[in-house]
């Protein structure tokens, strides 16, 4: 009983000593609330909550996003880090369950003469009381076979908050792979428009150097009848030049255009089918979205960082736990003899029970770093959660500006490409006619060649900024 109490005694005052020592909590910075709408807009619905299967329509884009989710190397690897964190959170679990062990060990112990195992293994093989299988050997074999359990009792919630923050890191990483699909998605549908941006100009150059190798006939034609000069038939002969040379230039595009977008989608070099013409694409008509607060549903980043943040947290109620005792029992059962030729004997079956409790109490410069590490962490975390929710509303009032400007442009860029090719037709009858110099009509030709281009590309811009707009409410995933 005095040995008990003793016991009890070493143990509240290793509570006491150790509980006085638990680090204070930390004050955490505060996360800025969100503002209630972008702009004047009030958005009750997010296309955000549109599947992309839906959201785009050319059926050849939709067979180019399928192949990217099913082969691009980024997703695949997202994949692999989510098993990852799977097998994590079966590790922190297994921790809060009792381990079992078979043991089945042999060894032998020699005592001298002096010491209280020798001197007591002597005075034991004298008594009467014992029989012959009992008299120990000297040296003294030592024979177990059995079970071997450790088990760790949370007593202060240690290693249910380490299996918390296991838990949301796996959530985390599942919301890591929707954002890799949400900015594979955007980034196939992209580089496909300006695969048909690029077609488009071709198509473009194509016509306009017709036309140019139609005006050299021409020029040279006058020239044989003394109305044009050589010098005129040098400049428009240097104009075609320089459209065939865009023209080169413009295939050296597409073609590594062409060439990104097979390796985004996990596949070599290839042909892509596409329906070419970007100007016959219709746009999207539902734009709306939603409220800031949708962000927090719908962007994947913005939740991957909130259950990054929820594991720092835990992780850090984890650290200031280790500061207390952890209480472990390691129970035993098997057989456990020094005579080997009564090893299996019932009487030789051994079972037993000790229970400890282990508190840092002057050597805890691990503990306290651990603890420095979990804070800091827990910032972090809180700072990368703020930057997310940042990022997506500044982003999402930057593509719904330069939606609006870009179509605003782009209908002002079509009255003057119209403008400009009645320009052209034009110069052409007033050249012919002799009431307009030869520089005025390569002008006129470079004129509308730059806007038609401009053009294209123009509508191009518009795709991407809604394609981006669709990215940046959380669309894609899905």
């Amino acid at each position: 009983m005095k040995y008990l109490q003793g016991l009890i005694v070493i143990a509240i005052f290793i509570i006491i000593s150790s509980g006085c020592k638990v680090a204070a909590p930390v004050q955490m910075p505060v996360v800025k609330e969100i503002p209630d709408t972008f702009g004047l807009r009030k958005d009750s619905f997010s296309m955000a909550t549109v599947p992309w299967r839906d959201f785009f329509t050319d059926p050849q884009l939709k067979m180019l996003i399928d192949t990217a989710i099913k082969n691009n190397p980024d997703l695949l690897i997202a994949i692999q880090r989510i098993e990852v964190a799977r097998a994590q959170v079966a590790l922190s679990r297994g921790a809060m369950l009792p381990s079992l062990d078979g043991i089945a060990s042999a060894g032998f112990d020699k005592y001298g003469k002096y010491t209280m195992n020798g001197v007591g293994n002597d005075d034991t093989n004298l008594s009467p009381n014992i029989t012959k299988e009992q008299h120990i050997p000297s040296p003294t074999p030592d024979y177990f076979l059995g079970l071997r359990s450790s088990w760790e009792i949370d007593v202060w919630g240690k290693l249910r908050e380490r299996n918390k923050a296991a838990i949301a890191r796996l959530l985390a990483s599942e919301k890591g792979r929707q954002y890799v699909v949400t900015e594979l998605v955007a980034e196939v549908a992209s580089m496909y428009y300006s695969l048909l941006a690029l077609d488009n100009e071709l198509v473009i150059i194509k016509r306009n150097i017709e036309l140019q190798e139609k005006a050299v006939e021409i020029v040279q034609a006058q020239k044989a009848g003394g109305r044009a000069t050589e010098l005129a038939v040098q400049q428009f002969a240097a104009q075609l030049l320089n459209t065939r040379a865009i023209e080169f230039r413009t295939r050296q595009y597409l073609t590594a255009t062409e060439n990104q977008l097979n390796a985004i989608i996990g596949r070599y070099p290839q042909k892509i089918e596409r329906d070419s013409s970007i100007m016959k694409q219709g746009l999207p008509t539902n734009l709306q979205v939603g409220l800031p607060a949708d962000l927090l549903l719908n962007r994947p980043d913005i939740q991957e960082a909130e259950f990054s943040l929820r594991a720092a947290e835990a992780d850090v109620k984890a650290a200031r736990a280790a500061f207390l005792p952890s209480l472990t029992l390691s129970p035993y059962v098997g057989f456990n003899s020094f005579n080997a030729s009564m090893f299996f004997n019932p009487a030789s079956i051994a079972f037993g029970l000790i229970g400890g409790l282990t508190a840092p109490i002057f050597n805890n410069n691990q503990i306290k770093a651990g603890y420095a590490i979990a804070n800091a962490t827990n910032k972090e975390a809180v700072y990368q959660y703020q930057k997310a929710i940042l990022n997506g509303f500044s982003e999402t009032m930057t593509n719904l500006s330069n939606i609006y400007n870009n179509e605003q442009s782009f209908s002002l860029k079509e009255k003057e490409v119209s403008e400009l090719a009645k320009a052209v037709s034009t110069a052409n009858e007033l050249y012919l006619t002799g009431y307009a110099s030869y520089l005025e009509v390569i002008t006129a030709q470079k004129g509308v060649l730059e806007a038609e281009l401009q053009l294209t590309n123009q509508k191009k811009d518009i795709f991407q900024a809604m394609i981006s707009l669709y990215r940046t409410l959380g669309g894609g995933w899905n």
